[in-house]
């Protein structure tokens, strides 16, 4: 079932979002060459505890989850695509890192990655990400009423197949609210004029993942939650939360 958000609770997700964006600010700021994915990870639990939230990720246990997650934030770095664990691994210099966090606040959720480099960055990373972002601007400008879930997913893949870069859709984005996953998905590629009609009220997380070696293929590696590229070429993610409204899409998860 779909849920569609009134003006107040798209409101309340935007206060989540904030919080979501507070933490990339806060990260981002602390991640440095030798700093650990799981002092990130403390930074990133402090800034939640301080507004006065909760962490969406904390304690989640999907399906394809080996065990109930144990950070408030995703860290996947170089090769890991998805859902990289907040493990004691130290970043180097030139290192690329996708920060996942999801928020909660009076029980409405919000949902936001970023992508950085640490240290000296590598040119082809820069690009890599500057395309990423591109592609999710893309998909988050398709998110107008009257239009359809496809129309997302085909404005996004365009721009992201279209730089040469591998895009895989069994992760994709979702519908956010009460829960942090809800219905719909949202594919990262589709047909344009397929799929739901895109209503104001609906409000979801649109999270496009590239792989700069050109293949779409993926492994879970061992720790039963980080989702690799194949061929073991880096990858970037980035997310927004997006309530579609009468007036456009508002992206709810910026400072």
């Amino acid at each position: 079932m779909i849920e569609l958000k009134s003006v107040g609770e798209i409101a309340a997700m935007r206060e989540a979002g904030r919080v979501v964006a507070a933490v990339h600010a806060a990260v981002r700021e602390q991640a440095a060459i030798g700093v650990s994915l799981a002092r990130l990870d403390e930074v990133a639990r402090t800034v939640i505890e301080e507004a006065r939230a909760g962490a969406s990720f904390l304690g989640y246990h999907p399906a394809f989850g080996a065990t109930p997650y144990p950070g408030v934030i995703c860290t996947s770095v170089n090769g890991v695509m998805l859902h990289g664990l907040p493990t004691p691994y130290r970043l180097r210099d030139g290192d690329l890192i996708s920060v996942d966090c999801g928020a909660y606040v009076d029980g409405w959720h919000a949902d936001g990655t970023v992508s950085f480099t640490v240290g000296e960055p590598r040119e082809e990373d820069l690009k890599l990400i500057k395309v990423a972002e591109e592609t999710l601007a893309a998909g988050i400008k398709a998110a107008v009423p009257g239009g359809r879930m496809g129309d997302i997913g085909h404005a996004m893949s365009t721009i992201g197949r279209g730089a040469g870069y591998g895009m895989q859709n069994d992760f994709g984005g979702h519908g956010i609210g009460r829960a942090m996953h809800e219905s719909p998905f949202v594919p990262n590629e589709a047909r344009g004029g397929r799929g739901l009609l895109l209503r104001p009220g609906l409000v979801i997380a649109i999270e496009p993942s590239l792989i700069a070696g050109g293949g779409d293929g993926y492994y879970m590696a061992d720790d039963g939650w980080s989702v690799c590229s194949a061929d073991g070429s880096r990858s970037v993610h980035v997310e927004h939360t997006v309530a579609v409204t009468a007036d456009g899409p508002v992206v709810l998860t910026l400072p």
